[in-house]
C-alpha cells in the first residue's frame, strides 16, 4: 500500500490557496517528498501528515518553484531533533547547490546525504521502493520520478511443511531472505509463489512531451503530470519555456495507459482547471485535476475490494 499527497500544484508563484509543487508518498513508516517549493512544509501541516519520517526528498531540477522551500523544511526538521540522515537525490550540481541555500540553515543535527543523477536514467532502491529518475525536456536539466513497489509471490504454508522447512524460518522466506542451517539451505522459491503486481508511481512537471515519459510511465496506477496550460493560444508559451499543455498530458496518460492522471503544476492564470476536464477526459478518461492536499491510497490488486 501507498499513501499518496499533492501538497502543492501551483507553478511559478504561489497563490493564495494553492502551494508550490510537491508531492510525498508514504510507505511502511518512511516518507519520500518530490520537490520543495514554497510553503511546502505549510502544506504538510495543513494535511495533517507528519514531516519526521521523510527519509528521501527527490528533486526534478533547480528552479525556485521546486526546491526553495528546502531551508525552512531542513530548519523544522533540526528543530523537532531530527538525528537521523537525510538522503536528496537530483540533478548533477546538487551538493553544490545544497550547500548554498544551507548558508541560512547552516547548523543542522542530522547528515544530509546527496546523490546526484548521472546520465539520462538512473535507478535508486532506497526504503523499500525503487525510485528511477529519467531526463525529460525543460530549459534545464530536468527529471522525473518513477516509484515502484515490488510485491513477491504468496507465501504457500503446505510447500513449506512438505519441504520439512522448519516454522521459525517461515517469516525470513516469506520476506525474501535465504536461511542456511547446518548443511540445508532454505530459499524463498521453495515457498513463495509467482511475483504478483506491485505499485506505480510516475510524477513529472517542467518539460514537453518526451518519449522517456510515456516509457517510465507505462502502466502507472498513478500519473501526476505538469498541465500548466490550457488555453490554446497558450501553446506558443509552452513551446519558448518548455512546459506541457493539459491536453499533451491527457495524450501521454493515454499512450502510457495508465490507470489514473492528476494535473498539477498550473500557471498562475490557470486559476480553474476543471473548465478544461470535459475535452481532457475525451482523450483520457482517467484524468482528474488536482489540488493542494489532494492524496490517495494505493492498494495491492487482491486488497482492493
Amino acid at each position: 500500500m501507498l499513501d499518496i499527497c499533492l501538497l502543492g500544484c501551483g507553478g511559478m508563484m504561489p497563490l493564495p490557496h494553492r502551494w508550490l509543487t510537491s508531492l510525498i508518498v508514504r510507505y511502511n513508516g518512511s516518507s519520500v517528498l518530490i520537490d520543495c517549493g514554497e510553503g511546502t512544509q505549510i502544506a504538510l501541516k495543513e494535511k495533517g501528515w507528519s514531516f519526521k519520517p521523510i527519509d528521501v526528498i527527490c528533486f526534478t531540477h533547480f528552479h525556485g518553484d521546486h526546491i526553495a522551500g528546502l531551508p525552512g523544511f531542513l530548519m523544522t526538521m533540526g528543530n523537532a531533533d531530527r538525528t537521523e540522515p537525510l538522503t536528496l537525490i537530483g540533478p548533477k550540481g546538487l551538493e553544490r547547490v545544497v550547500g548554498c541555500l544551507r548558508v541560512i540553515c547552516p547548523d543542522l543535527p542530522f547528515e544530509i546525504r546527496c546523490l546526484e543523477i548521472s546520465g539520462p536514467q538512473q535507478t535508486f532502491e532506497i526504503c523499500g521502493l525503487r525510485i528511477r529518475a529519467f531526463k525529460v525536456n525543460h530549459t534545464v536539466v530536468c527529471y522525473g520520478y518513477t516509484l515502484e513497489l515490488d510485491r513477491g509471490g504468496r507465501f504457500d504454508p503446505v510447500r513449506a511443511k512438505e519441504a520439512g522447512i522448519p516454522l521459525q524460518y517461515w517469516k525470513k522466506l516469506q520476506k525474501g531472505e535465504t536461511v542456511t542451517e547446518g548443511g540445508a539451505v532454505y530459499t524463498p522459491d521453495m515457498v513463495l509463489g509467482p511475483p504478483r503486481k506491485g505499485l506505480k508511481v510516475t510524477y513529472t512537471t517542467d518539460t514537453r512531451p518526451t518519449a522517456s515519459i510515456a516509457e517510465n510511465a507505462e502502466g502507472s496506477d498513478l500519473f501526476i503530470c505538469e498541465g500548466m496550460y490550457g488555453e490554446a493560444e497558450k501553446k506558443k508559451n509552452a513551446l519558448e519555456n518548455r512546459h506541457m499543455m493539459c491536453n499533451e498530458a491527457a495524450k501521454l496518460a493515454r499512450d502510457a495507459q495508465v490507470k489514473e492522471m492528476w494535473l498539477t503544476h498550473y500557471s498562475p492564470s490557470m486559476t480553474r482547471p476543471e473548465q478544461y476536464l470535459d475535452e481532457l477526459r475525451g482523450i483520457f478518461p482517467g484524468t482528474k485535476c488536482g489540488r493542494d492536499g489532494m492524496s490517495a491510497e494505493l492498494l495491492f490488486e487482491d486488497e482492493k475490494e
